[in-house]
């Protein structure tokens, strides 16, 4: 089958100049074709995502094509306002699968509302509930290497797209001939027909008032004199991040030249992902020549922010996503209780595979937190039911361990533009007191006991990966561990037993060890990969290191 499908593309008349070379340089070469055509992009709860390339099993205009018409065919059957919101970063063709997402919905009736120009996450997600839209479409591969590509769908409340919405729309997908079944009108005559128009200024303003509501100290930064190195990563976090930072006073803003501008090709850093060193080195350098007090980094869809703290004998330390998760908490705590605009009975929410850390500091400020699955549309949900009860002002803060972090419901996904925002003011603040995150951070530690997290991903490149993945999961709820590393397990929770943990099923498995420590296995929804998440406690961070270290030796050979 496959082989027919590549002769089809191969005599087709393609739209995209960048697909018959391709298609002709691998004439003949079966493992090539195969991997390009034996299977399809799967659409899932997270979208598409893929190397980019000719093939069903690529990112490539006629797989958005048919993307978007099984989306085109959900959105027909919900009533409505019958609109669609667009955004993209600044990967390779993203804005080139925008324009023919918009086509597609276009020459389908639909109307649409695009960007401009590149937005990150919080942006699409924001502009599908300012235009009440039915769907969102957000063109990226959030923080994967260049060659990559995407495409997250979005619903009417601005979360990722429920699972059964992307069920429907995966079976219509299945219905959509790959190169003829989309119905497709040019972006020029979208715009025409009046069917595609862009999002206003108004939308835009909209969201960054929404964002600067969110300050917990306003007017702190005018004073603070803070220090800032800033690298977008060459992605979409440019324009909305420094508006916000400008607006509430932070102009001592260094960009990093080189990553400045948009640019898919991510020359300076190969795998342009805000939790990794090395997406960093090239602010850390320009943050130690200029005695910077933080430097920042947001990821090319600016929905997750890394950050360096200064130390106080003037070297950079990364903070990890849990801690920052934590300090946000604490601040965003501390400082509404000070301020007088702490909402009554409050809620903060953190994914199951974050640090208990977090759990503590919530019960010492009085606040419930909530524990959900993997994934940002769950915080949403939370959101999304405290809204229908009338109460989202109790909202006030949701994390993720890799790197995404919201306070405010104006939107639902994770926001680097709010972290940001709210990760400069809580600097400006320490500063402003004689302290720092550091030194703040020390305090959490000496208070609540020295945490460590730590995750070990393993990979399952190929077309057996996924098997492979599927087999170790089984085996493991088969045949459980009763000790790692000779600590034994006090408790099993299996996260596809929703009678037992009253959340949606998920492929989770969750260790506790006699000692306190506990691991956390999980498969990527997205990626070839299964994530251990470790969590020790120490007296001091070497005693931390050193249980995990012991944990992760006895635990690989269960991913050999």
């Amino acid at each position: 089958m496959y082989k027919e499908d590549y002769q089809r593309w191969l005599t087709a008349s393609l739209e995209d100049p960048d697909l018959h070379p391709e298609l002709a340089r691998i004439e003949g070469n079966d493992e090539e074709i195969k991997d390009r055509f034996a299977v399809a992009l799967k659409f899932g709860t997270a979208g598409l995502r893929g190397v980019l390339g000719a093939g069903t099993n690529r990112m490539n205009i006629y797989v958005v094509r048919q993307a978007t018409q099984g989306l085109a065919n959900w959105v027909k059957t919900q009533g409505g306002t019958q609109t669609v919101a667009i955004s993209y970063d600044s990967r390779l063709k993203s804005d080139v699968f925008a324009k023919n997402a918009a086509g597609v919905l276009a020459a389908n009736g639909i109307k649409v509302r695009i960007y401009d120009a590149l937005m990150p996450v919080p942006a699409l997600s924001f502009a599908t509930r300012y235009y009440q839209c039915n769907a969102g479409i957000m063109v990226t591969a959030s923080h994967n290497p260049a060659k990559y590509n995407g495409y997250k769908a979005y619903g009417p409340d601005g979360c990722q797209m429920t699972d059964d919405a992307a069920a429907i729309v995966y079976d219509e997908i299945q219905k959509t001939d790959i190169l003829t079944g989309a119905k497709y009108m040019s972006f020029a005559q979208g715009v025409e027909e009046g069917l595609i128009r862009f999002c206003g200024d108004d939308c835009k303003n909209a969201l960054y008032a929404a964002i600067e509501n969110c300050q917990v100290r306003p007017g702190l930064c005018k004073t603070a004199g803070l220090k800032l190195v800033y690298s977008p990563l060459n992605g979409s976090g440019l324009e909305p991040v420094t508006h916000v930072l400008n607006d509430i006073g932070i102009d001592d803003i260094t960009i990093v030249p080189e990553q400045e501008y948009p640019n898919g090709y991510f020359t300076t850093c190969s795998y342009p992902n805000p939790e990794i060193y090395a997406a960093l080195e090239k602010g850390l350098e320009l943050a130690k020549e200029s005695g910077a007090d933080l430097m920042l980094a947001t990821d090319p869809d600016a929905d997750r922010v890394g950050i360096a703290m200064k130390c106080a004998d003037g070297s950079y330390e990364l903070v990890t996503g849990n801690e920052m998760g934590v300090l946000l908490l604490d601040y965003i705590c501390a400082g509404r209780i000070e301020k007088g605009t702490m909402p009554q009975n409050p809620v903060a929410v953190k994914s199951i595979v974050s640090t208990p850390l977090a759990d503590a500091v919530a019960a010492h400020y009085g606040v419930e937190l909530r524990g959900v699955l993997t994934g940002f549309k769950w915080i949403g949900d939370q959101i999304a039911g405290l809204e229908a009860a009338g109460e989202v002002e109790r909202f006030i803060f949701g994390f993720e361990e890799s790197y995404g972090y919201l306070a405010g419901p104006y939107v639902r996904d994770k926001d680097a533009v709010v972290s940001s925002m709210l990760i400069c003011e809580m600097a400006a603040y320490y500063r402003s007191i004689g302290s720092s995150i550091k030194q703040r951070l020390e305090e959490i530690y000496a208070e609540y006991g020295r945490y460590l997290n730590a995750v070990d991903s393993y990979e399952f490149p190929g077309l057996t990966g996924m098997d492979k993945m599927s087999d170790i999961m089984k085996s493991l709820r088969e045949t459980p561990l009763t000790e790692i590393a000779g600590i034994a397990v006090t408790k099993v929770v299996d996260y596809l037993k929703t009678e037992e943990t009253g959340l949606p099923s998920a492929n989770v498995l969750i260790y506790s060890l006699a000692d306190g420590s506990t691991v956390v296995i999980r498969p990527s929804g997205t990626e070839p990969k299964i994530k251990a998440y470790f969590t020790t406690l120490g007296k001091d961070l070497a005693e931390a290191q050193a249980a995990k270290a012991k944990l992760a030796e006895a635990v690989k050979p269960i991913f050999a």
